[in-house]
């Protein structure tokens, strides 16, 4: 399921005698949810054996594009879990994504450099947090975003369709695709973009480890709506459909779909 774009408030509709507002984005995901998601996330992050693929490979990858792009920012804002000593952003400001309120402005810019770590995946408005994004930095600035993208975890989406056939409760998060992002960098005012995607496969043998490893990096649902626990059966039919997909060694081998979405402010 993808995300569904909506227009940025306060925007005009020409051709019409009238302005007419445009109506408030959908309130898809909780806030108190998710910012409870990111504090338990990084409490688990204290512990020995917590997952952290995700996160780390977002590290590595920005890490690699700022490199790359020989970036030596004088401010940047860093948002995310685990993100000190990044090369060439060991002096950035850090902000706790669970803190960050998607309706307000940037604290503290302009910055030269903003990257994000999955911050922007839950907040209701897309479109108007990548404006905040955009309005923060100087001008030549440049913002990354990852996120994980609508390529990601099929045999759960599957498995817990197969939970509850009759009527699904939502339990699992939309999430927004290539195309989707595209089209979001160019919404928000952004000019110069880039959107590109890799994929990331991990093997499970069990769905309760894919469970921990996504509470380990706040992955967990956050959505707005809070759908009643799966009864003791229902449990036993999502463990059972997940497995179902197993190959010969009895793994499921799930994929995470890596968006980084890049923009420059020019």
């Amino acid at each position: 399921m993808t995300r569904r774009l909506h227009r940025l408030r306060g925007g005009d509709k020409r051709g019409r005698a009238e302005a007419m507002p445009n109506p408030a984005p959908p309130r898809i995901f909780s806030p108190a949810r998710r910012k409870s998601a990111w504090e338990r996330a990084r409490i688990r992050q204290q512990q020995d054996g917590a997952a952290r693929f995700v996160i780390e490979d977002m590290a590595e990858d920005f890490a690699e594009r700022v490199g790359f792009m020989q970036l030596a920012p004088e401010r940047a804002l860093v948002m995310g879990l685990l993100t000190d000593g990044l090369p060439g952003l060991e002096n950035a400001s850090h902000a706790a994504p669970g803190d960050f309120d998607e309706e307000l402005p940037f604290p503290g810019g302009p910055y030269n450099f903003i990257a994000s770590f999955e911050t922007l995946a839950t907040v209701n408005d897309l479109p108007a947090a990548l404006l905040h994004m955009r309005c923060a930095l100087a001008e030549g600035g440049v913002a990354m975003a990852s996120l994980v993208g609508a390529g990601s975890l099929a045999n759960l989406r599957r498995a817990m369709i197969a939970a509850e056939p009759d009527r699904p409760s939502p339990r699992m998060h939309p999430l927004v695709d290539n195309r989707a992002a595209t089209a979001l960098l160019e919404r928000a005012g952004f000019r110069r973009f880039v959107v590109d995607s890799r994929a990331l496969s991990v093997a499970y043998r069990s769905l309760d480890q894919l469970v921990a490893d996504l509470r380990d990096q706040a992955l967990g649902n956050q959505l707005a709506r809070v759908s009643p626990p799966l009864g003791r059966a229902a449990l036993e039919r999502v463990r059972a459909a997940f497995l179902g997909h197993a190959d010969e060694q009895g793994r499921v081998v799930e994929t995470f779909e890596i968006l980084t979405l890049t923009g420059w402010k020019s």
